[in-house]
């Protein structure tokens, strides 16, 4: 006797019926399952447990696959739980992590490099004097090189630490708005219609 014996023959149409049944009856077993094998993997359990739904729903239905179920639940929910979590393995071992940090190559030195990016902080800069209110004292004081704490920062303006946090909100989004107004629209190529 299987874990699905209980659940009806599938509709004429297909199996659409079933799945919420199959799902209820192989939910402990696959979670279960794809707790232990998880951590030897290198992967999240729920990344896993939901590769393994995946298989399921992607089961071929035929004489020889009736329904989205296999004949012998248990064995196959532990069979698609080790097959995935042998993908994710092999996965680990050819993917390499990205580091971020500069771009392949000695770039620090670069004098274009350099040159973009004072140009950049200059736009910035004065993008940031343009702001209304008391945006520009909190956001100078935002970009101060010793990277003050908020703590710091309110003292400085003389205002509470709990505003700081909101007001920055606004003051960003009002520089975001102003940057994407001075951006150039790109020209039609081809021909107008």
């Amino acid at each position: 006797m299987t874990l699905l014996d209980h659940v009806s023959t599938p509709p004429a149409g297909g199996t659409g019926g079933r799945q919420p049944e199959v799902v209820h009856a192989l939910y402990a077993l696959v979670r279960a399952e794809a707790a232990a094998e998880a951590h030897a993997a290198g992967v999240e359990a729920a990344d896993l447990e939901q590769a393994v739904w995946l298989r399921l729903l992607e089961r071929p239905a035929g004489p020889r696959a009736p329904g989205p179920e296999p004949a012998d639940p248990a064995r196959w929910v532990r069979a698609a739980v080790r097959a995935e979590a042998r993908v994710a393995r092999r996965r680990a071992r050819r993917e390499r992590a990205y580091t971020g940090g500069e771009p392949p190559g000695d770039w620090t030195g670069c004098p274009e490099r350099i040159t973009v990016g004072a140009d950049e902080r200059r736009a910035l800069r004065a993008a940031v004097g343009r702001l209304p209110g008391r945006c520009p004292r909190l956001l100078e004081a935002m970009l101060a090189a010793h990277d003050p704490t908020y703590r710091e920062i309110a003292g400085e303006l003389g205002m509470s630490q709990g505003s700081l946090g909101p007001m920055r909100s606004r003051c960003l989004g009002c520089l975001r708005r102003m940057l994407a107004a001075e951006v150039v629209a790109p020209e039609l190529r081809g021909k107008e219609r």
